[in-house]
């Protein structure tokens, strides 16, 4: 049985770097990468731009229900999205991102700083080596995302809010020339190469 991820045990902007560690460390998600059920179809169900769920047309309004279902999502070879348990794996349509980061947390300065984020559905990720940050190519036309799980390049990712973008932004002009953001030992270039 699959559950939902536990809410947070406070408000995010009072959590401590330790403490989002110990959260990060402490979360089991499903091995959907190990499932292949030959049972397949279409779950009628689409993640639209704004990161709002919705089955049939109608949106999802129960947080609960997207937590669990956000847990079983996958992303495919061919890039095209599933929701998969052992007994059948469902499409689903997604408009631009599965996830949003809605809120972050810088701790540090340079080489050293850690950024936590805080996705739509409560999950919380460091960015760093195995959760890269990219930016896009086009300086003037930014595309600021947090890979979140599954393959570099292929898996599942989260659209980082306007406003995260643009702190992200702040930080990595004060820091250096060319500007880039560190999290976790990893930097990030606001250009991606």
């Amino acid at each position: 049985m699959v559950t939902p991820a536990p809410s947070l045990p406070k408000d995010f902007s009072q959590l401590s770097l330790t403490e989002a560690a110990e959260l990060l460390a402490a979360r089991k998600l499903p091995p959907v990468d190990r499932w292949h059920p030959e049972r397949e179809g279409d779950s009628a169900m689409e993640i639209r731009a704004d990161g709002s769920w919705y089955h049939e047309g109608g949106r999802i309004n129960r947080h609960a229900m997207v937590k669990l279902f956000s847990t079983i999502l996958r992303r495919e070879p061919d890039g095209s999205h599933v929701l998969v348990t052992p007994a059948e794996k469902l499409r689903i349509a997604v408009e631009d991102t599965p996830f949003r980061a809605v809120e972050m947390k810088s701790e540090g300065e340079g080489r050293t700083r850690k950024l936590v984020f805080r996705l739509d559905t409560d999950d919380l990720v460091m960015a760093g080596p195995d959760h890269v940050l990219s930016f896009g190519r086009d300086p003037d036309s930014p595309d600021p995302r947090l890979h979140v799980r599954g393959t570099i390049g292929n898996g599942l990712e989260a659209r980082i809010d306007r406003a995260l973008y643009y702190e992200i932004v702040e930080i990595a002009l004060a820091e250096g020339d060319p500007p880039a953001i560190w999290s976790n030992g990893a930097r990030f270039p606001l250009v991606d190469a």
